[in-house]
């Protein structure tokens, strides 16, 4: 079994199943959050389409509500950007994803002008504990204390080495453009785990993201590749291992489902900069290389997809104009007459979630 070498389209549904998209889960929103190990969240709306293409009868409250009542929290995370994740998972795993985060100011700031980062940080501290603040004002109020000072170094030195939360609002996606943030004990009202946990993330990895190589893992989360291996290695009698078709080696935890290859997958729409996409290094899994320009846009944006038998094979935005949203489709890959029905029925479905005000709804198709 170790031997095993799996078929693309083996690894592609094993994928899939533990992302929630071969079959729709009836899991809670805050559940949810937690079996992904967290939704990247540069847009406001993108966890709530991620949601709602994952979980039967999902609605905006579900997500709302679990935001309101704490539960979910908007903080930065993996590869050191804005992730939606569970409140327990933020306070499990902050710690063991801090030399990320860290690292990612150091590769701001080392070529700039230096700054005193421990008094930056702990005047911010102090500023941002009085009230939520907009990082406008955090600028603004560093820029007061230490007028000579590089801003854009002093601001994301807070951003990465504070953990803080974005404080959400009762309305739209539930954060706005320009959100205050705010001390994550303060409003989690609970300490940071102090332990690196690192074992257990790569096992949570694996049971949203596997089979999966190290190079995979260190995609997903910035840490250094050198640490998983060498953590990947104490677990290694913990696990099971695979070939993928170039006969790299795949890790998985024991007894997880894989699929047939040819196990049907349904047509599923994903929201701009879904995890499924960015977590692996080899992304053929999911995004056939001729795709790639089509996914992977400039200005590090990633296009919002669906799947058509488990691959990406077409992009989607939405736009309102004059009252009615439109989904457009651009098919990236030939579509049969049935596929076109299918993305036809669930973008109509997708664009009334997402624009719920609008006065009437279309698909149209960018031939």
């Amino acid at each position: 079994m170790a031997n095993r070498i799996l078929a693309l389209r083996e690894i592609n549904r094993a994928t899939l199943a533990r992302q929630l998209l071969l079959e729709r889960s009836s899991m809670v929103a805050t559940a949810a959050v937690e079996r992904l190990v967290g939704m990247q969240a540069q847009l406001a709306s993108a966890p709530y389409v991620g949601l709602w293409t994952r979980l039967t009868d999902f609605s905006r409250g579900d997500l709302a509500g679990a935001i309101e009542r704490r539960e979910v929290v908007k903080v930065s995370l993996m590869r050191a950007t804005l992730h939606l994740a569970s409140a327990a998972d933020y306070l499990h795993f902050r710690t063991t994803l801090s030399p990320v985060l860290e690292g990612a100011a150091e590769s701001i700031t080392k070529n700039r002008e230096p700054i005193d980062a421990e008094r930056v940080l702990r005047v911010a501290r102090a500023y941002i504990s009085e009230a939520p603040r907009t990082f406008a004002e955090i600028s603004a109020m560093l820029l007061e204390d230490m007028p000579d000072k590089d801003v854009g170094a002093m601001r994301y030195t807070v951003r990465t080495h504070i953990p803080m939360v974005q404080v959400p609002v009762s309305s739209g996606w539930s954060y706005p453009a320009k959100p205050a943030f705010t001390i994550a004990e303060d409003w989690l009202g609970k300490p940071f785990d102090t332990e690196a946990r690192l074992p257990e993330l790569i096992k949570r990895y694996l049971a949203a993201f596997g089979p999966a190589t190290t190079a995979d893992m260190q995609t997903w989360s910035f840490l250094k590749l050198p640490e998983l291996k060498a953590a990947v290695e104490t677990l290694r009698s913990e696990l099971v291992t695979y070939r993928d078709p170039k006969k790299r080696e795949l890790f998985d935890l024991l007894d997880m489902p894989l699929p047939d290859g040819d196990a049907p997958a349904p047509i599923r729409f994903l929201p701009e900069f879904d995890n499924l996409v960015l977590s692996h290094k080899d992304r053929t899994r999911v995004v056939a290389e001729e795709h790639r320009k089509k996914v992977y846009l400039p200005g590090l944006r990633v296009a919002a997809t669906i799947l058509v038998d488990g691959f990406v094979g077409a992009v989607w935005t939405v736009a309102k104009a004059k009252g009615v949203a439109t989904l457009t489709v651009e098919p990236l890959v030939a579509l049969t007459k049935a596929q076109r029905s299918e993305i036809a029925e669930e973008g109509e479905r997708l664009v009334r979630f997402v624009e719920p005000e609008a006065k009437d709804y279309t698909v149209a198709w960018v031939e």
